[in-house]
């Protein structure tokens, strides 16, 4: 089966690559765009991964600062391959950027941990459910919105059933999967998928119980993004109601690997969690 990529990760590794050479060779932006023939907020862009890098671009950078060969080549391959359109940009009329900027990274991610507070992650909702939490949503969307909507999630859910699915671990809270959203049908729904999930080698399902009491991310719910290539660092993310907050510097990131340690410790180990989840299943009326 073939390896997932995706082109928002070579941006992302290509944007870090060039910046590094740049003040590795010394190179101001400005001297860098005169020798492109760009505008230097271009090459801010780029190295931000704001913009995607024209590979004639990537060349004449890649020569200012002195690599050529073989490792020349292999970057420009990994230029191109971050100008292809991913599946979810065909959404585009129904994600937001800073969304579609998630979904590109969760793409190619061999590890994902995640904490939420009120909802079942996105990764793991049934249809109904997905359906459900728009319908609450205080401006409706119409109708094709709606299904353009549930079909990203449901594409994206399509991660977990790849023969190269990532390791997913995530911490419900109790509210979570107390809270009955769509009515009993949809609810004792859900629970059974939580539950069938739970059981798949590549996801890890634990409840934070009540009992628990204070912990870290009282605040708010968050997921940290890993990757196998040691070159692309993992990637915090925080939703919020207009947008979402993405962290990336390794101090940022160490602090929330630090609370999902601690979520981790204080929740209800994965049997247990199961078990819970199947008796709420149970009492749902």
């Amino acid at each position: 089966m073939a390896k997932r990529t995706s082109p928002t990760v070579r941006r992302r590794r290509l944007a870090a690559e060039l910046k590094r050479l740049r003040k590795e060779a010394g190179k101001t932006r400005e001297e860098v765009a005169d020798f492109v023939a760009c505008a230097p907020a271009t090459i801010t862009k780029i190295e931000s991964a704001a913009t995607t890098a024209p590979p004639a671009y990537v060349a004449r950078m890649l020569e200012l600062y002195g690599v050529d060969g073989a490792e020349k080549e292999a970057w420009l391959v990994i230029a191109k391959q971050a100008r292809k359109r991913g599946w979810w940009q065909s959404y585009n009329d129904a994600i937001p950027n800073w969304f579609s900027v998630y979904v590109g990274l969760e793409q190619e991610a061999s590890k994902i941990r995640e904490y939420e507070c009120e909802i079942i992650p996105g990764l793991l909702q049934t249809e109904g459910y997905i359906r459900a939490v728009m319908d609450a949503a205080p401006t409706i969307p119409s109708d094709e919105e709606v299904e353009r909507r549930v079909a990203v999630r449901l594409k994206r859910q399509e991660l977990l059933e790849n023969g190269d699915a990532p390791d997913v671990w995530v911490i419900l809270n109790e509210a979570a999967v107390r809270r009955e959203v769509g009515g009993p049908e949809v609810m004792r729904e859900q629970l059974a998928h939580l539950v069938e999930l739970s059981q798949l080698n590549t996801v890890t399902l634990q409840v934070l119980p009540f009992s628990a009491g204070a912990h870290p991310a009282l605040q708010h719910g968050f997921t940290i993004l890993g990757f196998a290539e040691p070159t692309d660092p993992d990637v915090v993310y925080v939703e919020y109601a207009t947008g979402g907050l993405y962290l990336e510097l390794r101090s940022e990131v160490d602090i929330y690997g630090t609370y999902f340690d601690h979520l981790r410790a204080k929740a209800l180990a994965p049997d247990e969690s199961r078990r819970l989840i199947m008796e709420l299943s149970q009492q749902v009326s």
